[in-house]
């Protein structure tokens, strides 16, 4: 287990406050790893910096993206969290849950704007998704309390060596980079055999297609079947 695998990823961040407060709140608890996607604000300024009081090393180092899918592959897991249930096919964790995560991989977590979280077009891309408990009639929290609760919680659990994933050493999970590379080779051919119809259902449908693959924990063994598998369809079609 090791505070170096693990990421924090904000998409599409509003304020430049929270930016650098979210930076404070990392390096509190030992983390290094701040990923930005898409920020309204201009990266980095001086609000920033100034609210991240001393972690202004994070910022530095911080890596920015244009947008989600360049970021998935970085990892080998990847937590969505979220105020609200989602009605998806999608495995869905709390905090307590985090003891069964091999903190051992690279596992990033992965924070919505603060105006409007994560649509679940993002949510697509996680393993899971996670709420953290909070009062019933009251469930929002600042982007910043909410990284912060996380980072001293896996902090704990890293300290404490109480991860117990639960897979078998000899089989190695398949990395986000693998299964984002199964699953657009998947697409490619499905294009090409006109699978998705009509067209204006097709973004819910690759939403649901990518939501399967990347909440299955797949071994690299199963992920090449299935690319063999897909590859074979642009052959028959």
């Amino acid at each position: 287990m090791s505070f170096s695998n693990i990421s924090f990823v904000l998409h599409r961040p509003q304020l430049s406050e929270n930016i650098g407060a979210c930076a404070r709140a990392i390096k509190n608890f030992n983390f290094k790893k701040l990923i930005i996607v898409n920020p309204k604000p201009t990266f980095p300024n001086d609000k920033i910096l100034a609210t991240s009081v001393g972690a202004k090393e994070i910022i530095n180092n911080t890596k920015v993206y244009e947008d989600l899918e360049s970021v998935v592959n970085k990892f080998d897991y990847l937590i969505a969290t979220t105020s609200r249930f989602r009605n998806k096919n999608l495995k869905h964790i709390n905090l307590n849950d985090l003891n069964k995560i091999d903190f051992s991989k690279k596992i990033g977590f992965l924070f919505g704007s603060e105006a409007s979280g994560l649509s679940n077009n993002e949510i697509s891309y996680a393993n899971c998704t996670m709420q953290i408990p909070t009062n019933s009639k009251f469930k929002s929290l600042n982007l910043s309390h909410s990284t912060i609760i996380i980072a001293q919680f896996v902090s704990s659990l890293i300290k404490l060596k109480k991860s117990k994933y639960s897979k078998s050493k000899k089989i190695k999970i398949a990395s986000k980079k693998d299964i984002q590379s199964m699953v657009n080779l998947c697409i490619k051919n499905l294009d090409k055999i006109n699978f998705f119809k009509p067209i204006e259902k097709k973004p819910i449908m690759l939403e649901n297609l990518r939501s399967i693959f990347y909440k299955m924990e797949l071994s690299e063994k199963e992920t090449r079947i299935l690319s063999s598998v897909f590859a074979s369809l642009s052959k028959k079609a």
